[in-house]
């Protein structure tokens, strides 16, 4: 699966259009909760197949609703099944879980409700640099990169300035032209651990480091004047929607360099090597410590990740995760864990071997090799060859990412 965004832009009169059928699927979605809700307290049993049986009678009833084609009308009963069915999962988690809340589905104001899907049709790519979307027309569309496989979803969306997007979800079917047998082999010439870190953004085995941006610690007086100036509008006044405006832009912006940042690094990562190792972080339980969360949310860890190892998909690269246990305490020369390792110790000295050297590159070479390790164990367990087809790929683990070639772009 690959996933597409492309900025559009829609003329004063399908920017009307669009606005009047977010306003309207809200409101229908609102009131599918609703329905909901009431049909719980009288024992009875209402699901997304129920609902979305009652549109035909909902466009009968409501002449509006029949300005909007009927798989964005469906697509909104699918949202609130969705929302019940995580909300049922979250319920379950929590019996297991010490505070953690199971979050009831909630009531969509303006703002939390921004995009429309077409599911199926309703849609087409046109070849002038436009795109027909149904009871919309013809909008114009700034496609920076050819799309591949089979669409299979589109979505309009606006963000919180008003500029509209659209996100097109395209596929390729197993065994298809973009899959061809991977030849694995267990020596890598240009392998890497990578240690994610605060003072240094990454540590490579190397030696190399990369220093943090910190694109928000940049931007954050500016922000704080924003806001400042926000919390004294008045609520529900021109100036403070201005205000409001303001305080987005910066944050669009702070967002916009964080992605940017990440999408060259990553791609610097995968082009020069072949097995790229990272930890397996919990960065939801990290960003508890109150102290840390600022940076390690400016940082975004998780997003150079996850752009790393979609990119590898069609570089030929593979990407692992290995757990982090005693990835900083254990000496890469000898193999002895120091215990007594604090956070504010950025030397490693070895009392075994006698080796000193960097915290984070010593980490760094712990994770590449035992990345190594756990990917020729992978390979190597129950395969009398490593040449695979791609349907034996597919049975490998998720923490590993085989990849084959593609060619579709990385970015």
């Amino acid at each position: 699966m690959r996933v597409y965004k492309f900025r559009i832009y829609p003329t004063e009169a399908q920017i009307g259009i669009l606005n009047s059928t977010l306003n309207l699927c809200r409101e229908l979605y609102n009131a599918m909760l609703q329905q909901r809700i009431y049909a719980c307290r009288l024992g009875k049993k209402v699901n997304y197949n129920s609902q979305q049986n009652e549109i035909p009678e909902l466009k009968n009833a409501f002449p509006e609703y029949r300005s909007i084609h009927s798989q964005v009308l469906q697509d909104v009963a699918g949202r609130l099944d969705k929302s019940y069915a995580n909300f049922f999962r979250r319920v379950k988690e929590k019996k297991t879980r010490k505070n953690m809340k199971a979050g009831f589905p909630r009531f969509k104001s303006r703002d939390r409700y921004s995009s429309i899907t077409y599911t199926q049709s309703g849609f087409r790519i046109l070849d002038d640099g436009h795109v027909w979307i149904s009871k919309i027309g013809e909008v114009r569309m700034f496609m920076h990169r050819s799309v591949t496989g089979e669409i299979k979803t589109l979505s309009v969306k606006h963000d919180s300035i008003g500029d509209w997007f659209i996100t097109i979800t395209s596929g390729h079917e197993a065994g298809g032209e973009h899959e061809q047998p991977h030849s694995y082999s267990p020596e890598f010439m240009k392998p890497i651990g990578i240690d994610l870190g605060l003072k240094a953004l990454i540590t490579v085995s190397d030696g190399t480091q990369i220093e943090p941006p910190r694109f928000l610690g940049k931007s954050e007086k500016k922000l704080k004047k924003a806001q400042r100036n926000l919390s004294r509008k008045q609520k529900g006044s021109g100036k403070r929607r201005k205000a409001k405006t303001r305080v987005a832009k910066i944050h669009r912006k702070i967002e916009r360099q964080r992605d940017d940042f990440s999408h060259k690094l990553s791609r610097n990562l995968v082009e020069h090597h072949d097995l790229i190792v990272f930890e397996d972080l919990n960065i939801k339980n990290m960003v508890k410590n109150h102290h840390l969360a600022k940076s390690i949310v400016d940082a975004s860890w998780n997003r150079i990740v996850q752009y790393t190892m979609y990119k590898a998909e069609s570089a030929g690269t593979f990407t692992v995760l290995i757990d982090p246990k005693y990835t900083s305490q254990e000496c890469s020369q000898c193999g002895n864990i120091k215990h007594d390792l604090k956070l504010s110790d950025r030397t490693y000295h070895c009392n075994e071997c006698g080796l000193s050297i960097d915290r984070d590159v010593n980490a760094a070479i712990n994770i590449e090799r035992k990345g190594m390790e756990k990917l020729k164990e992978i390979i190597n367990v129950g395969r009398g060859t490593p040449e695979f087809t791609p349907v034996e790929i597919g049975a490998l683990p998720a923490m590993v990412t085989p990849v084959t070639e593609t060619g579709s772009p990385l970015r």
